[in-house]
């Protein structure tokens, strides 16, 4: 039965350390890890989650993009547990996209990432996936990789001014009305 896990939030130790490859992916540890990820993110209304979020030290991270509150416009994909993960080729040009994190809450980044991405992963099963990702998947994709080596979005904001407000950024980049 998965739990949900308590989410660490900026300030946390965790959350700047570089996690340990999984060893076993059949470990009942491992995968008891993965439902909770699972559980956790959607509770969250997230749309990937890592494991050090949940103090968790694993190579480990869900994608699963889905349109919800916190992005409305996001494609529709199966959550999907990469263990492991690497990129092993990206395009040369990046593009800014607005993110938000569970582990920073109430706040969105304007960040830099690369618009396509070669990445491979062991899945559930211990099968090892190769996938190109492009968009907004390739966004969550490598924002829950940086998780693995301890950064966090606010790290990759090229200025303070690419920084907003959960609120300013519905009100300024969503158009929506404050109440």
């Amino acid at each position: 039965m998965a739990f949900q896990r308590a989410i660490a939030r900026v300030g946390d130790p965790t959350l700047r350390q570089s996690a340990r490859c999984v060893a076993s992916v059949n470990e009942p540890d491992t995968q008891t890890l993965i439902d909770d990820l699972l559980l956790t993110m959607e509770l969250a209304g997230g749309v990937g989650i890592a494991a050090p979020q949940v103090s968790a030290g694993d190579r480990l991270f869900i994608v699963a993009s889905r349109p919800n509150a916190r992005y409305p416009n996001a494609p529709q994909m199966e959550p999907t547990p990469m263990i492991n993960p690497i990129i092993v080729a990206h395009s040369a040009d990046q593009e800014k996209g607005w993110e938000g994190c569970l582990s920073v809450p109430g706040v969105r980044g304007l960040v830099p990432r690369y618009s396509c991405v070669q990445v491979e992963y062991l899945d559930r099963a211990g099968n090892l996936q190769t996938q190109h990702l492009t968009g907004f998947i390739a966004r969550i994709f490598q924002h829950e990789l940086d998780h693995l080596d301890g950064i966090l979005l606010i790290d990759r904001v090229e200025s303070d001014q690419d920084l907003l407000t959960e609120a300013a950024f519905r009100q300024q980049i969503l158009g929506e009305a404050i109440a």
